[in-house]
C-alpha cells in the first residue's frame, strides 16, 4: 500500500457550528453530543470550543474499496508498536492517519519498516 503525505500542519477542534462553507482540506463530524472538525491549523476557527494544534497527516493512496478489511487496524497496529498515537479519519475513497508533528518523521519511518510505500511531497 501507498501512503502519500499531506503538507502542512492541522488542528482537531471542537466547535459550536461548523463553518460556511468549509475550508478545503477538512473533515466535519456533528454527532447528537458535538460538533468536530478537523482543518489546516490556517483555517481553524478562532472561537473554537478546544483545539489540539499540531498534527501531520498522510493518507492511503488511491480509492479503498470498501469490501477491504482491516487497513485502519493494521497501520495503527505499526504505530501503536512504536508509541506513535493517531487520530484517523475516513471518507468515502480513503483513510486519513494525523499523528502529533513531533511523531510524524518516526511514524512514516516505522510504516516504511513494515513494508508501506511512503510518498513525499
Amino acid at each position: 500500500m501507498i501512503l502519500q503525505e499531506i503538507p502542512g500542519t492541522f488542528s482537531v477542534c471542537q466547535v459550536r457550528e461548523l463553518p460556511s462553507p468549509l475550508p478545503r482540506w477538512s473533515f466535519a463530524a456533528a454527532t447528537d453530543g458535538e460538533l468536530s472538525l478537523v482543518c489546516r491549523t490556517a483555517d481553524a476557527p478562532a472561537d473554537a470550543v478546544r483545539r489540539d494544534d499540531g498534527w501531520r497527516a498522510f493518507r492511503a493512496e488511491g480509492v479503498l474499496d470498501f469490501s477491504l478489511i482491516g487497513i485502519l487496524a493494521r497501520l495503527s497496529a505499526v504505530l501503536a508498536e512504536a508509541g506513535i498515537g493517531l487520530f484517523a479519519v475516513s471518507t468515502y475513497n480513503t483513510d486519513y492517519i494525523l499523528t502529533k508533528a513531533d511523531q510524524y518523521e518516526a511514524a512514516l519511518a516505522a510504516l516504511a519498516r513494515a513494508g508501506y510505500a511512503v510518498v513525499r511531497q
